[in-house]
């Protein structure tokens, strides 16, 4: 068990809580503390007014605690450290569940014990009919903080909300007697590779923190609904494993790393392992502020204090897959090493210096098609395709990193003039609606990423949950499509521009140069 004991003056309101941090602060030599480094744990002497320990995250999509690189004994670097959203007091460390090898006896009794405390998550999972309801299913089954970090956004959320409303504001101004003969065609080309759907799972990281079955539930659902699959450089499944359970497209997500060895290291495992196209996110050179992991105290793997386990009460589901299975590792880069100990070496790999050189040098060494992930501007987008990227990827990074950010959807007929009708476009953010899909393709996306809504699917009932999400969304874009009167994702993306239209005071409210609006009858 880990638990965090918090520095400083003693508080009442713990005291008379008798919460475990409180209890055990009563017997803490006021002088020593645990401090975590990248590989293993050192015991330090610290003054009272030692400084407190760094623990922190990126994002879903890449789950980075931040924790100290000194230990105690070293002389002091002036390294630049990387900003942090959370700080904790300095924290007695004792042997966890798995440390102690709890996992191993518990193993055997999960065909028992599975369908126990899963049966209200299966109810729940079956009666779901959006995502909407994904993500209460998601919420009940998970751990807070596992939730909190999966649904928040940066700052106030503002862009997270925005995300979403902006969709709200197009009008689809459909044909009538169009003629439509069902099944309609959903199929289309992603890096130039065939697919069965227009949408596919973003890679996020750290997917078994959801649930057990993690990445390989998303490519399952993924090779079982005929589409791509995205692997983040941070997945807790390896790439080895993905390539056997995915025969399809499948494109690698690779971050802005300074190890340049370590970068052709992972990229010549992605082209081993079958993965066609490679994807750069650039918007994660410095940490969002995610607020709700800040209060929940979110860390990797979970602190042990009274408030996580009882939150852990409350999420039997959850709290079962999480204690009776293997500790999960960043698979991608080092197996070995639990995800707690390599996140230290991951975070001093994250480069804010990352430039538009080194982007180029990457695209030299991979070769092959790949998208730069994270642009909202339609000049870096242009910038983009001089340096050797075969794709756009339009994303706000989930609305976690920069508060106020534009939403993806709003800014994406910019893009789409600005690189011409021949370059492919890829756009995730704000997605929960198969009618937001349909919306993507016909303002200039020639395929769409979602991110939370399989999330909610996983963290809801693993592989089926993830198949239901990805079913979802299929079926409201087929509906879409066929009402509004159009037979294939070609054709949608084709007339677009005059079935879409942004919400006016009235249907009036269109520009004279509109040729769709008089002739029409508007």
């Amino acid at each position: 068990l880990v638990f965090t004991i918090n520095g400083g003056q003693r508080s009442e309101r713990f005291v008379a809580s008798r919460s475990i941090d409180s209890m055990l602060m009563a017997f803490r030599p006021r002088s020593v503390a645990v401090r975590a480094k990248a590989f293993h744990t050192t015991v330090a002497a610290l003054k009272p007014s030692a400084p407190a320990i760094f623990k922190d995250t990126e994002d879903a999509t890449g789950c980075i605690p931040q924790v100290p690189k000194q230990s105690a004994g070293q002389p002091k670097k002036a390294t630049k450290q990387l900003p942090s959203r959370s700080v904790k007091g300095p924290s007695f460390k004792i042997p966890s569940p798995h440390d102690l090898g709890l996992h191993h006896v518990l193993k055997p009794f999960r065909p028992l014990i599975n369908p126990l405390v899963d049966t209200l998550a299966k109810r729940r999972l079956n009666k779901a009919v959006n995502i909407a309801d994904l993500r209460m299913c998601a919420k009940k089954r998970s751990h807070k903080m596992v939730f909190d970090y999966l649904d928040s956004g940066a700052d106030d959320e503002i862009i997270l909300r925005r995300a979403k409303d902006a969709y709200s504001e197009l009008e689809m101004h459909y044909h009538v007697l169009a003629g439509l003969q069902p099944p309609l065609d959903l199929s289309t080309k992603i890096f130039g590779q065939d697919v069965s759907l227009p949408f596919f799972g973003c890679p996020t990281a750290g997917n078994r923190m959801f649930h057990t079955e993690g990445e390989s539930a998303a490519a399952k659902a993924a090779e079982y609904h005929g589409t791509m699959y995205g692997l983040s450089s941070l997945a807790t499944t390896g790439i080895e494993e993905i390539a056997a359970m995915h025969t399809g497209p499948k494109v690698f997500q690779l971050y802005v790393w300074k190890d340049r060895g370590l970068v052709q290291d992972v990229i010549k495992k992605a082209k081993a392992g079958g993965f066609n196209a490679l994807a750069l996110t650039a918007d994660f050179t410095w940490y969002g502020n995610r607020e709700r992991d800040i209060r929940n105290g979110f860390t990797i793997p979970p602190n042990y204090s009274a408030k996580q386990i009882y939150q852990a009460i409350k999420a039997p589901a959850w709290t079962w897959d999480f204690i009776s299975n293997d500790p999960y590792s960043y698979a991608c880069i080092n197996t070995e090493v639990p995800a707690d100990s390599l996140a230290a070496f991951v975070n001093s790999q994250i480069n804010p210096a990352f430039n538009w050189e080194d982007a180029e040098w990457l695209m030299k060494e991979w070769g092959g098609p790949a998208a730069l992930k994270g642009v909202v501007r339609p000049d870096d987008a242009k910038k983009a395709l001089e340096v050797g990227f075969s794709t756009i990827w339009v994303s706000n990074h989930g609305a976690r990193q920069l508060e106020t950010s534009p939403a993806t959807i709003d800014v994406l007929p910019s893009i789409r003039d600005a690189v011409g009708p021949n370059v492919e476009i890829i756009l995730d953010g704000g997605v929960q609606r198969g009618t937001d899909i349909a919306k993507a393709l016909a303002l200039g996306a020639d395929s769409v990423g979602v991110g939370k809504p399989y999330l909610y699917g996983l963290a809801a009932g693993g592989t089926p949950g993830v198949i239901k999400a990805l079913d979802i969304l299929r079926v409201e874009l087929d509906r879409a499509m066929g009402l509004l009167g159009v037979g294939t994702v070609d054709e949608l993306k084709r007339r677009g521009h005059e079935l879409i239209k942004r919400r006016g005071a009235s249907a009036h409210a269109y520009s004279m140069n509109d040729s769709y609006s008089r002739p029409n009858g508007y």
